[in-house]
């Protein structure tokens, strides 16, 4: 059996302050098979978006890890340094975040945003970082001509295609999809959700997908863990998912949809 793409075992976070603590994650375990789609998916305040600045080791203060591992690729990202964790993300794991227009620079071109990557974790620049970029746009389905473009330059939807683009530079085994398409009308939601299948299937990455939106879900993930309060609450494939689980609340969220 190959190992697992994510491995995520008895995970807590904790925020810290005066008053007291809360405890955000509550004991989280979760294993991303090799080349699946698993989703993650939670109402706000759930611990989804926790989990995923927990395994990107990108917690702002005063949240911390008090317990669990995070393997990927035989390693447990909790116990890398800083300068390591820096060195580890985009090689092995990347994210596509919900707000591209945050995500980006917006005072740099595409291009130099997609070479800085480029640049910093593979040592690629002049000619092959210009070859690199052309094909990263064209994966993505997006003209070379938008390369010199600034951020605020792009639709929405062609923002996030930069986004995706970004975080394929360097061919990460594991994507994590955190809430890509919120922003988007439904029309552009569905190219871009189309797009991300279509480069999974022919990359052959593994992708954490997260999301409040079930029935999204529904749609294309392999297998899905239900969060909420903290807690990972039922974890099952999306056909046993959409005859209702074996819980009463995702029976409740699937008679809602």
């Amino acid at each position: 059996m190959s190992e697992a793409a994510l491995s995520i075992k008895d995970l807590n976070v904790e925020y810290t302050m005066k008053e007291g603590s809360h405890l955000a994650v509550k004991n989280v375990s979760f294993q991303v098979e090799q080349g699946e789609i698993f989703g993650l998916v939670g109402e706000s305040g759930s611990g989804k978006s926790t989990v995923v600045q927990a395994l990107m080791r990108t917690l702002p203060p005063p949240a911390i890890i008090t317990g669990g591992k995070v393997i990927i690729n035989k390693i447990d990202v909790l116990s890398l340094s800083a300068i390591e964790v820096k060195q580890y993300r985009w090689k092995q794991i990347s994210i596509v975040m919900q707000s591209a227009l945050n995500a980006l620079n917006p005072v740099m071109t595409v291009e130099d945003q997609i070479k800085d990557v480029l640049e910093i974790h593979k040592n690629i620049s002049g000619i092959k970082a210009d070859e690199k970029v052309e094909q990263l746009l064209h994966l993505v389905d997006v003209s070379k001509e938008n390369a010199k473009s600034y951020p605020h330059q792009l639709s929405g939807g062609m923002r996030q295609r930069i986004v995706i683009a970004i975080a394929l530079a360097l061919t990460p085994p594991l994507i994590i999809m955190d809430e890509p398409t919120t922003a988007l009308d439904v029309i552009v939601e569905r190219e871009i959700l189309s797009k991300i299948i279509q480069l999974r299937e022919e990359l052959n990455f593994t992708i954490l997908f997260i999301t409040h939106d079930l029935n999204l879900l529904l749609e294309f993930a392999d297998r899905i863990a239900i969060m909420k309060d903290g807690e990972v609450i039922e974890m099952n494939t999306v056909e046993k998912i959409k005859k209702g689980g074996e819980r009463s609340y995702t029976k409740k969220l699937i008679g809602a949809l």
